[in-house]
């Protein structure tokens, strides 16, 4: 995703930025990210973004 975002800033994902934002952290400093953290990005951001791309690939 980040370089998708480089090579193209309008891309369409939302929360593009967001994504790249939260591997960081994961990557970075696993044990500061809470798991209600990441159950809630589950819960609530996947489904878009599984919307999101479905668009993308048609």
């Amino acid at each position: 995703m980040g370089r998708i975002i480089k090579e193209d800033p309008n891309f369409p994902i939302q929360n593009a930025r967001r994504i790249v934002g939260l591997r960081n952290q994961i990557i970075h400093g696993y044990d500061s990210v809470s798991d209600e953290n990441i159950w809630g990005i589950v819960i609530n951001h996947i489904p878009k973004l599984k919307e999101e791309t479905a668009l993308l690939l048609k």
